[in-house]
């Protein structure tokens, strides 16, 4: 096991039981189709220029219908727009970005995948048992704003890293490890994808994992490797990361787990109270660069 980590198999358990109530899901071959080409060639974080063995985009079709016709997904997608991708600049929130904050989280926390986290969550008296109370919790983890480095000016949050992603000094990409946002961006022509990378007893993946590591260019700058869930609705990973989240007080913690065949090393990085980064390694990639 990667750093010697057992399968935990309490959250393994929860999270199955997650991924089998994800109703949003979107399946591949059904509701999208990816094309993953070239094996991503040998690159550093911060190259400018890489080999590409990826001529045609990652993604080759996906059913937007569904993803405006389903409500925990269409209150996510608006709220990707609302970030100033740069650190160092200071973020600046709208009531109405506020609004749409909290319409996503009403939207989630009617899903069966996030009461299954609030359950579990109770149990070990990690969550307050009022919805109102827990959504509040969940903000402030997800939405509070912070500095990302200190003496700036509130300039992140973990929601704008995670799922939106964030670009320091036009050098280097920080998280963006959401499929949609990966999608939109791609169909906008602002990312470029390089290839996949491939697990060590697996020489390349199939068009129908749902669990991902890429190699991509944004903004000018590369990501070696960054692993994604690929398909799941936003609920299911909200609902992952704030599990781990909550059951560490770790600055860095790594669960490892098994959900469906995929076997994985969840990553949850802590800045205070709030949420840092999140991400899925699969293990047996060669590389952990995220």
């Amino acid at each position: 096991m990667a750093n010697g980590k057992a399968l935990n198999h309490e959250l393994s358990k929860l999270f199955n039981e997650m991924w089998d109530r994800d109703v949003n899901r979107l399946m591949p071959g059904k509701d999208y189709t990816i094309d993953l080409q070239g094996k991503a060639g040998a690159a550093q974080q911060g190259d400018s220029a890489v080999q590409d063995s990826a001529a045609r985009h990652l993604f080759h079709n996906v059913n937007e219908e569904r993803l405006k016709n389903i409500k925990t997904f269409a209150t996510f997608i608006s709220l990707l727009d609302n970030y100033e991708t740069s650190t160092s600049v200071a973020e600046v929130v709208t009531p109405e970005e506020i609004a749409e904050n909290n319409c996503f989280i009403d939207a989630i926390l009617a899903t069966e995948v996030m009461k299954l986290a609030h359950e579990y969550l109770l149990k070990k008296k990690l969550a307050k048992p009022n919805l109102a109370n827990f959504k509040d919790q969940l903000y402030d983890i997800w939405f509070q704003l912070y500095a990302r480095k200190e003496g700036d000016r509130p300039d992140s949050c973990g929601f704008e890293h995670v799922f939106v992603g964030e670009t320091r000094r036009g050098k280097q990409i920080l998280g963006l490890h959401n499929w949609v946002q990966f999608y939109l961006q791609e169909k906008h022509k602002h990312i470029d994808y390089k290839g996949y990378v491939a697990r060590k007893n697996k020489t390349r993946p199939d068009k129908d994992d749902q669990v991902l590591s890429i190699q991509f260019s944004w903004k000018g700058s590369v990501k070696p490797v960054g692993s994604t869930f690929i398909g799941v609705s936003p609920e299911f990973e909200f609902a992952l990361y704030t599990v781990i989240f909550l059951l560490s007080e770790e600055r860095v913690t790594r669960e490892t787990v098994k959900i469906e065949e995929y076997e994985l090393q969840i990553v949850v990085c802590r800045h205070g109270h709030h949420i840092g980064t999140a991400y899925p390694v699969l293990l047996s990639t060669s590389s952990e660069n995220q």
